[in-house]
């Protein structure tokens, strides 16, 4: 059993169609990374998936349970933190969790609050008022809330947008424990390090459509092209290899090659020209060049 399922997942609102027959599966313990630009319906399968949105049609399952049919043990398997943030600005923090936990059916979870406030840096504001709190902390709440009822799944939509540094180690730490301790893990970001760090497979959405959906280490070896950068003596560049020149400056020459092998063709043609190389650099793409490259490359449908 997948923790989620989205099976031909269609959403029009008049006539914009938001999502075209998404289909896709995260499976159990993936720690797994929604991608795509702004308007491409990440958000919108989100909101499908927490039963705040109704897909025009399709079906989506949150491990085993139907969101719309059996939407009570749906909600209960997944924890979801939104973009937006959130609060009841007259409760304490404490409070929050508490009333949280109850939507639940949770009456003695005081133990797990404390853990969540721990392992969020949250403890000496527990008995703030929400209002008192910065846009961080508030942030880190809305992270314990989507917590604090245990759920297998859960769903981190653009968890450290405009968020500190410290905000971003502290959540990634206690998400990869969770992820570690089995925990089923959603990530939407527009920080693409971030991805490439914490997750093992990736889909990518655009306008409305999956384009990818493979194992990260499959999908960084899609693009098998290399970055060099060449200092040269002298400094100049056979016209051989122009074709290859992504950019010129005072020291050196950078290039883009189609794939490793290529560089014993490069300097060759360094050679035969009596053209020492000073200095190079080989970079592989990340995932930020493959991500820009499959929405400039992609057919949206």
């Amino acid at each position: 059993m997948s923790a989620i399922s989205f099976e031909e997942v269609v959403k029009n609102y008049g006539d914009f169609t938001a999502l075209a027959g998404v289909s896709f599966q995260v499976e159990q313990g993936d720690f797994f990374a929604l991608l795509g630009p702004n308007g491409a319906g990440k958000t919108t399968l989100i909101s499908i998936l927490g039963g705040l949105a109704q897909a025009t049609s399709g079906r989506v399952s949150v491990m085993g349970h139907d969101v719309e049919r059996d939407y009570r043990a749906a909600r209960r398997a997944v924890g979801i933190v939104p973009q937006e943030l959130v609060f009841d600005p007259f409760f304490t923090v404490r409070e929050t969790l508490v009333f949280q936990s109850g939507y639940f059916g949770l009456k003695r979870n005081d133990a797990w609050i404390d853990e969540v406030l721990a392992s969020l840096g949250l403890t000496d504001k527990a008995d703030s008022n929400m209002r008192a709190l910065s846009g961080g902390m508030k942030r880190r709440v809305m992270v314990a809330q989507a917590l604090v009822h245990r759920p297998p799944v859960i769903v981190l939509d653009e968890p450290t947008a405009g968020v500190d540094v410290e905000l971003r180690q502290t959540l990634w730490s206690f998400i990869r424990r969770l992820n570690t301790d089995g925990h089923t893990i959603v990530l939407t970001t527009h920080y693409l390090e971030e991805a490439e760090e914490l997750c093992n497979r990736i889909a990518m959405l655009k306008q409305g459509r999956l384009i990818a959906l493979e194992d990260k280490h499959t999908l960084m070896k899609r693009d098998k092209a290399r970055s060099l950068f060449l200092r040269l003596s002298p400094s100049r560049l056979p016209d051989a290899l122009r074709p290859l020149l992504t950019a010129e400056r005072d020291d050196g020459f950078a290039l883009k090659l189609p794939d490793a092998s290529a560089l014993a063709g490069v300097l060759a043609a360094l050679q035969a020209e009596q053209i020492s190389v000073r200095d190079i650099d080989v970079e592989k793409p990340d995932l930020e060049d493959i991500f820009v490259d499959m929405m400039h490359n992609a057919r949206a449908g």
